[in-house]
């Protein structure tokens, strides 16, 4: 099982709201980045290997909304993919600026389900020289996993691991075996995320009524994953955890410990008993729209997709009732970055 990212150094302040650390020093070892290209945002690390893990050099990210109208057109629009190329060139002239070993860019719903997905990514390749790749559902739970399996250490013996996206939530039905190796035995992808309900609720998903549809919608596409996994038998077991990584989750880890600002070290990693995760979005629901967006944890520029997020996660926990959520501030591209360290050294090795 991957130890978690080694200890950074000092933060400097993410655009979204997190805190990665910048480069105050060269680097001793190679240097890797990872770029995730969402359906709302554009992100990406440059980190260098450091023990079981790897430490954080340099980070970017930025609302693109790649997204935005896809559930209406099908198609990626014209401002949407300028956004995108124009922060997909910001990542290009930073790794232009570092001497990186390798480079694993990808993109995922958003492109899935455009029918002009394909050649946008053509596109990008050719105006920015990134390696951009469509990945399937099935590898962007993989990496997900790949990221957050040292949170699963000496904690449950099975769990629920769930990454509420854009335009897609993941979920992973994840066993711990005697190894301790954490082992994804099913996996479901749901084409609706915080993007996607924002735009097709609107303000209605801000009122009592609007909310509590969001979450019958999300809650009768998971039906057939507990029928086939029994997920809810194994939680009266015990020994089940609930595992998120998304803003969604970081957000309710936010306003559960009452942070002034988001701070990273204190929200990754951390485990909440289920029944403050579940006061943790009430009072996010009696903020209102201006609210929200004035929170220290939030802002304006995610405030509208907060309560999406909420009602996916209100079904997912209304679903699979678990005693607590371990959350994660970390993801794709740090699942990522550890396989692109795992193979470099697979290669000096050999």
């Amino acid at each position: 099982m991957s130890a978690p990212p080694a200890p950074p150094d000092p933060p400097a302040p993410d655009p979204n709201g997190a805190s990665r650390p910048c480069l105050t020093r060269r680097p001793g070892g190679p240097l890797f980045a990872a770029l995730d290209l969402g359906t709302n945002n554009c992100r990406m690390l440059i980190g260098t290997p450091s023990g079981d893990g790897f430490r954080v050099l340099d980070s970017f990210s930025r609302v693109v909304r790649l997204g935005e109208g896809l559930h209406r057109s099908r198609c990626l629009s014209e401002d949407a993919i300028a956004r995108a190329l124009a922060a997909l060139q910001g990542c290009a002239d930073r790794l232009a600026r570092r001497p990186v070993l390798g480079v694993r860019a990808v993109a995922t719903e958003a492109c899935r389900q455009a029918a002009n997905g394909a050649a946008f990514l053509s596109r990008a390749r050719a105006e920015t020289g990134l390696p951009l790749e469509l990945i399937s559902s099935r590898e962007e739970a993989g990496l997900a996993l790949e990221s957050c399996a040292a949170l699963l250490a000496g904690g449950p013996r099975r769990a629920l691991l769930f990454d509420i996206g854009g335009g897609s939530t993941e979920l992973a039905w994840v066993r711990i075996d005697p190894a301790g190796e954490a082992v994804m035995i099913g996996y479901l992808s749901l084409q609706l995320g915080v993007v996607t309900l924002a735009e097709r609720f609107g303000p209605v998903g801000h009122t009592e009524a609007g909310f509590a549809a969001m979450v019958e919608d999300v809650a009768a596409r998971l039906v057939r994953f507990e029928s086939v996994h029994c997920i809810c038998k194994e939680i009266r077991q015990g020994g089940v955890y609930l595992l998120g990584t998304s803003g969604t989750v970081t957000t309710l880890a936010g306003q559960a410990l009452k942070l002034p600002r988001y701070q990273r070290d204190l929200v990754d990693g951390t485990v909440l008993p289920i029944e403050v995760a579940d006061d943790a979005l009430t009072r996010l629901r009696g903020l209102g729209l201006d609210g929200l967006g004035e929170h220290p944890c939030i802002g304006p520029e995610r405030a509208e997709f907060v309560l999406p997020g909420c009602a996916i996660f209100a079904a997912i926990r209304r679903t699979w009732p678990a005693p607590k959520l371990i959350v994660a501030d970390r993801g794709l591209r740090e699942g990522m970055l550890l396989r692109l360290i795992r193979a470099h050294r697979a290669r000096r090795f050999r």
